[in-house]
């Protein structure tokens, strides 16, 4: 059983759920994590990943009491997994000595979590539902610090029940899995209008920590609420002894003194639930954590969040009565975009990868600018500076909150671009030291940049972005043509050092920088012609078509594109800002090379200019060669007899992509690190670019074998990982949606396009400022404005539209 109104596309059960953690938590302010069992696990509410950190104390439990008397309590989660029964003091699992439900599942469409729980011995069903608002347009609406956590009870019984529910949480202020300077911590009771519960605040820990701030546990609409804003001081366990005698004896709780430096808070509500009837305990868990660090600095940036409340219980005040819309908008996102025909496996990528944007991996300044890291180590960030090279290949936010988009090009080329147009591909922070704290251009990063931003304009129209970023954007190009450049000799090939998204160097041309400067050629062919720039659109086009030609001629060996390692005649010919530490040391004579490999993003240039309707960059014929040879040649099912010298995300049995192969030998002594690995970022790029080249089955094949590996009993659903948990390349998930529905617009003009590659007549779509659905009859926007003018579909003419903007609710007939 699962809530009605709650969608559910997937469902876990046994061991599927040892490793799910959905993260809950609005974008930029941290999360905790809803386990598999029902249990809260992974409190990254501090300014910092914590994967693993949790309180000593946190839990639901139910209590139930029949009309004869009986009483049955139990902790509101499912059975321990197996590997948690054993170690030096017997299970070290959280809550391991309470009472607890015999069977659990999961269900989710995410943000939407649902642990059903059921026991013959308990009279109760119980669904322990997490979620926290994603309305896509509405950046506001989904960057809430919340966890909503819904105790739905159901009476299985002939005769009503009198059912209490209470929270427990431990003020662990001072603590995040790295540092504890918890000291002084203590809670208060507070109650609003239709709110009730405690706020945990700390008199010790200093102001200016990460850890400092304040949580707050309340419910909301209780009918019989009591609570305890500490556990009594006892010891050998009897604190929770005498919690779990007070809580089951009637279901209330009484208060009691601590002189605990964490206090523990509980909230309790008891209700009447009827024969056959159920009963939702809906409670808020928030945060307010405001000093968050700059990068790997001392330096305080902020939370864009935190500027919001006065402290954890003013965020659940103000949010309590927003709830049912915020619920109502996501809901109608999740059923407007699960309703659609695409494939399962399509919509489950995108749209749990979806739930990076609420990780520790991201952030919001208080001026509201959006940074990230690449991912999550388990307790820091992994590889900072909103890397260029890496978020190039996330597709979620250009199609979904633009707004989100528009701010990481207006730091990429309003503060990260220097003079000379060299693009820090690693943004410093405050943003006053943005270009000066790296100073080295990313070939793909800067590139990838110049592509996006015309993919942005082009979805939002907005030509005041374009005329304020252009003049970056145009020496971010010409800086490719500087003496001991990427293309120095300016004939539309990338013959330079070129550092890149294998955190290396490569010498000579290669395919996939050269995809990327042809895409980002055709993209500023289009900008400079917008801007009137009539003589560098014309060198755009002179540039592409050369160097289209002569990857074609030169690259190609038949089977794939390779790399042709032309080493500079000394370190000097190699211009300032283009290496980076981690490449060759002597670039004369360069290891870590690609050479004669099968790369698996080889055409990733050309998988994001369809993306962005710039057209063929190379000879199709060639491109759908090329992907084919890729699967080929890199496709493993089962890697028993696989050797990599590096990192693991693929093991044993599981079906994969290799990031790069060597089918005609020739192989460097010492190739680029990530050779034998699998990641799953670039394999979505790979789907994306076999989607549109029309190789449709095996794009889908590629999506379906990751998401066979993130099936909850090997890997967590919602965290494909890279260098780093919740990594950002990964959300490349969604660009297969935009390919498989070949949805195009243009916001200037107001014309929406679709040409879908797979049968269908449901149809989602985004532009990052509106999103809704199209059917066989009418096309519908769910959320945010949208200007169209004109609708093209297959086989039918062109339909023109008299009024040109629409909001939310508005359905055009066709």
């Amino acid at each position: 059983m699962t809530r009605a109104d709650w969608p559910g596309s997937r469902s876990y059960t046994g061991n599927q759920l040892r490793r799910i953690a959905l993260p809950l938590g609005g974008i930029g302010t941290g999360t905790v994590s809803l386990g598999g069992r029902g249990n809260l696990r992974d409190w990254e509410v501090g300014n910092r990943p914590a994967k693993g950190f949790r309180p000593e104390t946190a839990f639901f439990a139910v209590r139930t009491c029949d009309e004869d008397g009986t009483v049955v309590t139990r902790a509101a989660e499912g059975p321990l997994d197996l590997s948690e029964y054993e170690g030096a003091h017997g299970s070290a699992a959280q809550n391991h000595g309470l009472p607890r439900f015999r069977s659990a599942a999961f269900a989710t469409s995410y943000p939407f979590g649902q642990v059903i729980l059921h026991d013959p011995d308990v009279p109760v069903g119980v669904q322990v539902q997490g979620f926290n608002p994603l309305v896509p347009t509405d950046v506001a609406a989904s960057s809430w610090p919340i966890a909503v956590l819904r105790l739905e009870v159901v009476n299985r019984t002939d005769r009503p029940l009198t059912v209490s529910v209470a929270g427990c949480l431990q003020n662990f202020i001072g603590r995040d899995g790295t540092n504890d300077v918890a000291a002084g911590n203590y809670n208060t009771a507070v109650d609003d209008a239709g709110l009730s519960g405690v706020l945990l605040r700390t008199n010790g820990v200093d102001a200016s920590a990460e850890s400092w701030g304040s949580l707050a546990l309340a419910i909301l609409a209780g009918q019989d609420v009591s609570r305890r804003t500490g556990w009594t001081d006892r010891t050998w366990g009897d604190s929770l002894l005498d919690f779990w005698d007070d809580f089951s004896a009637d279901g209330q709780l009484d208060e009691r003194e601590s002189t605990s430096p964490t206090p523990i808070a509980s909230v309790a509500d008891t209700r009447v639930v009827a024969a056959g009837a159920s009963e939702g305990f809906t409670f808020l868990l928030g945060w307010h954590f405001p000093n968050r660090r700059a990068w790997e600095k001392p330096d305080v940036v902020g939370n864009h969040y935190t500027t919001l409340y006065a402290d954890a219980w003013d965020a659940v005040a103000k949010f309590a009565p927003e709830l049912p819309e915020l619920e109502r908008r996501t809901l109608a996102f999740v059923r407007a975009f699960e309703g659609s025909d695409l494939p399962a496996a399509v919509k489950e990528a995108a749209l749990f990868n979806l739930s990076t944007l609420r990780s520790q991996t991201v952030f919001r300044t208080p001026d509201g600018r959006f940074f990230g890291w690449e991912g999550c180590s388990d307790h820091v960030g992994s590889c900072f500076g909103s890397c260029t090279h890496v978020w190039n290949y996330e597709q979620a936010t250009p199609y979904l909150f633009g707004e989100i988009a528009r701010s990481l090009r207006e730091v990429e080329f309003g503060h990260a671009t220097d003079e000379q147009g060299l693009m820090s591909f690693r943004v410093g922070l405050p943003l006053a030291e943005a270009a000066q704290d790296w100073r080295v251009a990313a070939a793909d990063g800067q590139l990838g940049c110049l592509v996006k931003l015309y993919r942005d304009w082009r979805l939002s129209g907005d030509d005041a972005m374009l005329a304020e970023l252009w003049p970056a954007a145009r020496r971010a190009l010409e800086f490719c043509w500087i003496p001991g450049g990427w293309d120095a000799d300016r004939d539309g090939v990338m013959e330079g050092c070129q550092h890149n998204t294998m955190d290396v160097e490569y010498y000579g041309p290669n395919p996939q920088m050269q995809s990327w400067y042809l895409a980002a050629l055709r993209a500023c062919e289009e900008l400079a012609r917008h801007a009137g720039e009539d003589e560098l659109a014309t060198e755009c086009r002179r540039l592409f078509e050369y160097g289209s030609a002569w990857m074609d001629q030169n690259l190609f060996n038949g089977s794939y594109y390779r790399h042709e390692i032309r080493p500079p005649a000394s370190a000097d010919d190699v211009a300032p800002g283009l290496r980076e530490r981690m490449g060759a040391a002597d670039p004369t004579k360069p290891e870590l090379q690609l050479g004669d490999g099968c790369l698996i993003d080889q055409l990733v240039g050309q998988a994001l200019a369809h993306i962005a309707q710039l057209g063929h960059l190379h000879d199709p014929l060639l491109v759908a060669t090329a992907l084919r040879s890729i699967l080929a040649h890199n496709g493993r099912t089962g890697f028993h007899d696989h050797f990599n010298n590096m990192r693991s995300y693929v093991l044993g049995d599981e079906s994969a992509v290799l990031m790069c192969s060597y089918p005609r030998g020739n192989r460097p002594e010492r190739p680029f690190p990530y050779f034998a690995e699998v990641m799953t970022g670039f394999e979505h790029i790979l789907a994306v670019g076999l989607i549109s080249e029309g190789l449709v089955d095996e794009g889908l094949e590629v999506i379906s074998n990751i998401r066979a590996r993130y099936d909850g009993e090997r890997r967590n659903p919602f965290d494909e990982a890279e260098c780093g948990h919740h990594y950002a390349r990964a959300m490349a998930s969604w660009g297969a949606v935009v390919a498989l529905t070949g949805f195009d617009y243009d916001g200037r003009s107001g014309v929406m396009r679709f040409d879908p590659r797979y049968p269908s007549t449901n149809h989602f779509w985004s532009t990052g400022n509106a999103f809704g659905i199209l059917t066989d009859t009418e096309l519908q926007v769910r959320e945010g404005t949208l200007h169209l003018t004109e609708l093209h579909l297959p086989g039918r003419p062109p339909i023109s539209f008299n009024r040109s903007s629409y909001g939310a609710g508005d359905t055009i007939g066709l």
